[in-house]
């Protein structure tokens, strides 16, 4: 198990690409040299945003989705159901070889993990708190908007600004995480349980 720390994700650093409603900002994937085009990853980590009024997800039937809305508001049909209506800032999971089709301009938050090889929760940060790692082995926290300052012991605190991120890795029961955002701060973390124990992702 690697060790624990923490690094830092600048949003200057964040790949950025065109999908067919809107753009998808990539801040973080695992391997790091995977190509979310070759749909070969183990998990992803992105933000992206939504510019029409109507639009279809990509299909990604290997994956597992879990999306939070940032800023707007959506309403998400699968498979030809019923319109639901994701709440601001709340988790929603879905099957990614589900048929998706979404209503609304909105700015949202998603975390990718491949089916029987990892699992993962999204959660919005309070003002201040704290946490244990608990099965988590990585973690990325995504600053959307205002400032905060992160605590580990061992590793000591991290300030992270608007548009950034830090990477966890290395997470166990052991590490305990605190944290105290600024007012008006959204911040966001995608925690994972990776259970990919044969190294190299092979695909299905």
């Amino acid at each position: 198990m690697p060790e624990f720390s923490i690094v830092d994700l600048k949003k200057e650093d964040f790949s950025v690409s065109s999908w067919s409603g809107g753009t998808t900002t990539q801040l973080a994937i695992e391997p790091e040299n995977a190509e979310y085009k070759d749909r070969d990853f183990l998990w992803r980590v992105s933000s992206a945003t939504v510019d029409l009024e109507e639009s279809v997800f990509t299909p990604l039937p290997d994956y597992e989705r879990l999306i939070m809305t940032l800023e707007g508001e959506m309403e998400l049909s699968h498979n030809g159901g019923d319109m639901l209506r994701l709440p601001r800032l709340k988790p929603h999971s879905f099957d990614g070889a589900d048929k998706t089709v979404s209503r609304g301009k909105v700015i949202d938050f998603n975390l990718m993990m491949r089916k029987g090889q990892c699992e993962g929760i999204l959660r919005l940060l309070p003002e201040t708190g704290n946490m244990t790692a608990m099965s988590l082995t990585e973690g990325i926290l995504y600053c959307f908007k205002g400032s905060l300052s992160v605590f580990a012991e061992g590793v000591g605190e991290k300030s992270l600004s608007e548009g950034n991120a830090l990477k966890f890795t290395g997470l166990s029961p052991e590490v305990r995480l605190s944290w105290r955002t600024q007012p008006d701060t959204i911040a966001v973390f995608a925690g994972i349980i990776n259970n990919n124990t044969g190294g190299k992702n092979n695909g299905k």
